[in-house]
């Protein structure tokens, strides 16, 4: 009798391929943008240490839970959920991680897409020189009229859109994996470019005090929480993409060697941006918890004031937005996949309505900087409300369900049988570490924010 895995078409045939498109779907604006930022509101190293120790306990066993449930059911994340629910003897109610995971994928996407909408705008606004010689007060004028102008942000937006369905539409191998193979390298080796560059005309050391010497001091619970949300955002966890990405994985690969290459990528890429973010703060006096601003004030005010920085600060906003693309893509993959799969639409149809989903639900987040910037939820605007409750609630929820299902709900020989390229140790130490450590971790974290919330 056939697997799961066996009765379903397989997607890319070379683990390059695999990595590639895993690391482009991890490495995005969470590296670039809300790393940096999110270090500089929480003391720094400390952060970074926790988030470390989140990525390897928590998120990345989670990680290759959800590739190894894609793997097994080879198809789109509520259908592969049915089915291994089915062949698991368990309630089909557990598709939900499916629904939950695609909901979770489109909110981030939509205010996800006005971020990469404002990245691409700043190519152009440094290439032509917008912020030379400028001070920090006209950096930080330039980005709030920007943010007044809804018009603009949504041209931007549908620009960046525009891309992702292009790529989605095409297809996994000649879409998804061709992009991702084509503008990873590329962008390793324009992140190091900029770490290089600002090293030398930035406060270097100053920079690496700040990301490598711990202060635990100033690091809050809210912190703590921020660093396990985070590190959930960055590996794409949570929104659906790794399942539909596991639906893919070549056959007879070690799992966790990808995945662990994929991880050691997305790790190094947030460091290195940190490296060349940092420099230039400490240089001008920036403050490092300046918050979501810190690219689009921080950064163009820092290279505005250095030798070629407009150039370089080009570079650097392209490399944002190579890196927004491949993210964004695997965010709109799970929904286009089930529309395709599930509704028999033709990919480029279902790519169109995911599009316009997306499209629709951005119009809260551009307006809540401009038409309505009054209103507030929970103290919140509503881009900020929603940053918050897919980081924090959403996408470590989805973990936690997905934990929960793979480690105590499937079969331990159905998850061997997908691992069987692991040794024995390896294999014990996963499924150990994601019943005992990662989904008790996930819920304390998770449930001690809400208990500070109501003390």
């Amino acid at each position: 009798m056939k697997t799961l895995s066996q009765t379903k078409s397989r997607g890319w045939r070379r683990s390059w391929s695999f990595v590639a498109a895993t690391t482009g779907a991890t490495i995005g604006l969470g590296n670039l943008w809300k790393f940096s930022y999110l270090a500089g509101e929480n003391g720094g190293a400390a952060f970074i240490i926790v988030y470390l120790v989140c990525i390897l306990l928590v998120a990345m066993p989670v990680m290759i839970a959800e590739i190894v449930l894609g793997s097994r059911g080879r198809s789109n994340p509520i259908t592969t959920v049915q089915d291994v629910s089915l062949e698991a003897g368990v309630s089909t109610w557990w598709q939900g991680i499916g629904w939950f995971g695609c909901l979770a994928g489109l909110l981030v996407l939509s205010y996800y897409s006005v971020i990469a909408g404002w990245s691409f705008a700043y190519i152009s606004k440094l290439f032509a020189g917008d912020f030379d010689a400028t001070s920090a007060q006209l950096a930080g004028d330039q980005f709030n009229a920007f943010l007044a102008e809804p018009q603009s942000m949504l041209e931007w937006q549908g620009l960046f859109l525009l891309i992702i369905f292009l790529t989605i539409a095409v297809g996994i191998r000649r879409g998804i994996g061709l992009l991702a193979r084509l503008l990873m390298p590329l962008l390793f080796v324009t992140l190091i470019a900029l770490a290089v560059y600002s090293s030398q005309v930035g406060d270097f050391q100053a920079a690496v005090n700040f990301m490598f010497t711990p202060d635990f001091s100033s690091l809050t619970r809210q912190g703590v929480l921020a660093a396990l949300g985070h590190a959930f955002f960055t590996l794409s966890i949570g929104v659906g993409a790794m399942i539909a990405y596991g639906a893919y994985v070549p056959d007879k690969r070690s799992i966790t060697s990808m995945v662990s290459v994929v991880v050691v990528a997305d790790t190094l890429v947030s460091l290195l941006a940190g490296l060349a973010i940092f420099p230039l703060v400490f240089s001008l006096n920036i403050a490092p918890a300046m918050g979501p601003g810190l690219m689009f004030v921080a950064v163009p005010y820092g290279f505005g004031n250095m030798i070629y920085g407009n150039y370089y600060g080009a570079l650097f906003f392209l490399m944002v937005s190579l890196a927004a693309i491949t993210s964004g893509v695997a965010l709109m993959e799970p929904a286009t996949s089930w529309l395709s799969e599930r509704l028999r639409w033709w990919r480029p149809v279902a790519a169109l309505m995911v599009v316009a989903i997306v499209w629709l639900l951005g119009l809260a987040s551009v307006f809540s900087f401009n038409e309505w910037k009054g209103i507030s939820i929970a103290g919140m605007s509503i881009f900020s409300a929603l940053d918050f409750f897919t980081a924090n609630i959403l996408l470590p929820a989805g973990g936690l369900l997905t934990a929960i299902f793979v480690g105590w709900k499937m079969r331990r020989e159905v998850l061997r049988d997908e691992l069987y390229v692991e040794g024995r140790v390896l294999f014990s130490l996963w499924y150990w570490v994601l019943r005992y450590i990662a989904a008790p971790g996930v819920l304390v974290v998770f449930l001690s924010s809400f208990l500070k919330e109501w003390v």
